[in-house]
């Protein structure tokens, strides 16, 4: 695996950007767009959802850019962090070509997973992406979060971590159904939410049948990261110190298409627990096997 520290020369920020040591001539390659989440960094996120670990074995291109917003915490926001996430993209496809790109992925924790969201509205991103593995950061359908779900606060700072009405951000509270097609994956922390739903819109739009459950996923060794900021303070809900763990994971069979649609329950884990390496492994694979290449097939110089 080659890891580089890459500066965007329209805007002069740099992102990382990983992919396989040895690309042969007819390789094609899985793009990763790793995204995190409000108060983080992209040097957090490569620690939380780890997929350049393995670049070399599943053919990945993963970038993991920062936001530039950091008022009141850093978060993304429309605008410069769009233009700046579309230079990535078009960075990183011009690095192998276009044409060996096999599908493209956005994947988000938290407020990155929103961002993939509002991304999938525009259509730059809604042209190009062919799936969204959203990390606690919301489902295609309804997740009802815990009570009192969100970050522990010190005195002073009950005006961070607020939506602009005043409430704390429902990270998984269903976002709208993007018009495009792709696939889904939902991954969250058991104790982020009341119940996983037995349905998904998102598996209905393309007719699937019940969901299926898979084995189990067992890690017996735990995540890179966790929410060191509020160590000794945090709650279940919003996450532990990283440790051993168990997945569940969802597929919902005979999609129209072929699209991937499924949830994972993280068992005892809630929302800053970096992912487990063999759960991390088993996304990546369901992300690899997935429908793509919507990417390749746009027009040349397609904006």
């Amino acid at each position: 695996m080659i890891q580089d520290s890459i500066v965007d020369p329209a805007t002069g920020r740099k992102f990382y950007l990983a992919h396989p040591g040895h690309v042969q001539p007819d390789d094609t390659l899985t793009f990763v767009l790793n995204l995190h989440g409000g108060g983080s960094s992209g040097a957090w996120q490569r620690r939380y959802f780890p997929a350049q670990d393995y670049a070399d074995r599943y053919h990945l291109m993963v970038a993991t850019p920062t936001a530039a917003t950091t008022e009141p915490i850093r978060r993304w926001v429309a605008g410069a962090d769009d233009w700046h996430l579309q230079n990535i993209v078009e960075s990183a496809f011009k690095r192998f070509g276009r044409e060996r790109v096999a599908s493209f992925w956005l994947v988000g924790h938290s407020q990155g997973g929103m961002t993939s969201s509002r991304l999938l509205t525009t259509d730059y991103f809604s042209r190009r992406v062919d799936g969204w593995l959203s990390l606690s950061g919301g489902r295609l359908g309804p997740a009802e979060l815990v009570d009192g779900f969100g970050p522990p606060l010190q005195p002073g700072q009950e005006t961070l971590w607020r939506t602009s009405d005043g409430r704390r951000p429902r990270f998984s509270s269903g976002p709208p159904l993007p018009t495009t097609d792709l696939s889904f994956i939902f991954a969250t922390g058991e104790h982020e939410i009341v119940a996983l739903p037995e349905t998904s819109p998102w598996a209905d739009k393309y007719g699937a049948g019940p969901r299926r459950r898979l084995a189990d996923v067992v890690d017996s060794e735990p995540g890179q990261t966790y929410d060191m900021q509020r160590a000794g303070r945090s709650s279940k809900s919003w996450g532990l110190e990283p440790r051993p763990g168990r997945a569940r994971v969802y597929v919902y069979p005979d999609t129209r298409g072929g699209w991937l649609v499924a949830d994972v329950i993280r068992l005892d884990k809630g929302h800053t627990e970096g992912l487990e390496p063999n759960i991390v492994e088993a996304l990546i694979t369901m992300m690899v096997s997935a429908p793509g290449g919507k990417a390749r097939a746009l027009p040349e110089g397609a904006a």
